[in-house]
């Protein structure tokens, strides 16, 4: 039983890692560090169960994600760099809400990038939600590529480390847990379904907040 770590939104996330192994890890981490909104906070713990299993092994795992990141990263800084803001945009309100990407969350990396400058590149990384979407202004600002690399490079390892080794050591643990895990299997359906329920209705409204401005 894994329900108290699977959420139907990262169904497909899970598939892809149990079926592809370390490429699957490497894949969700591209996209995910591409700017498409996959929650590395479901990819990289889930990683860490399967290492407690001995499906994977720690670092090669952690270096997977770290490199699917990296690749990640470079296409959304390139497109920032070769394209521009007024392309980005474009290419956002065309088809942005296919994937739930919205323009807003563009605004809000900029905003960052310009209060923290390019440091922000290495704190995104090790934060939830903007670490998707900062290779964009930080493409379109200029910035040095290798000095960009070296910011992702470090804070996807400190990132990626952390949260595998969380799931790693939470996994290792789940034969004493799961008596109590399954007590509650209907429960935490529910609160996974609402949670994607929440995910959803949270960035329609916040997109439409910003629309109204």
């Amino acid at each position: 039983m894994l329900n108290f770590i699977l959420q139907p939104l990262a169904q497909f996330i899970i598939n892809a890692v149990e079926s592809l192994g370390l490429f699957g890890v490497f894949l969700a981490m591209m996209l995910q560090s591409a700017c498409i909104p996959l929650p590395s906070e479901i990819i990289l713990p889930f990683t860490g169960f399967l290492a407690s299993q001995n499906v994977f092994n720690f670092w090669p795992a952690v270096f997977t994600a770290v490199f699917g990141g990296l690749v990640g990263s470079s296409l959304a800084f390139w497109l920032g760099y070769f394209k521009g803001e007024d392309f980005v945009r474009q290419l956002i309100k065309k088809y942005g809400k296919y994937l739930l990407i919205f323009e807003y969350e563009l605004d809000d990396a900029q905003k960052w990038f310009r209060q923290f400058g390019q440091i922000i590149t290495f704190i995104s990384r090790i934060l939830p939600v903007v670490r998707t979407f900062i290779a964009l202004p930080a493409g379109m600002s200029g910035m040095s590529f290798w000095k960009f690399i070296v910011f992702v490079f470090a804070g996807d390892l400190l990132w990626s480390t952390i949260l595998i080794y969380f799931g790693r050591v939470f996994g290792s643990n789940w034969s004493l847990l799961k008596v109590y895990f399954e007590k509650f299997d209907i429960l935490l359906v529910f609160i996974g379904i609402f949670g994607v329920v929440w995910y959803i209705n949270h960035k329609l409204k916040k997109n439409h907040r910003h629309l109204d401005q």
